[in-house]
């Protein structure tokens, strides 16, 4: 198993202008106690990010 995290170039995961999910273990948001709180387009971006990576990852792998 290959875990692809979210590494340091999403440079958005390390923003102290707002609170924000994603750490290296990938990306996420933080929804609060009841949910009221919808992802960023900072917590979007990192799971852009994200997915890219892996995307990139998994065609190195079968190549």
């Amino acid at each position: 198993m290959v875990v692809v995290g979210l590494d340091y170039g999403h440079a958005g995961q390390m923003t102290i202008d707002e609170i924000t999910g994603g750490s290296p273990y990938g990306a996420s948001t933080i929804a609060g106690g009841t949910g009221q709180r919808q992802p960023s387009e900072n917590d979007l971006a990192g799971a852009r990010y994200q997915g890219r990576r892996v995307a990139e990852t998994a065609k190195k792998l079968t190549a």
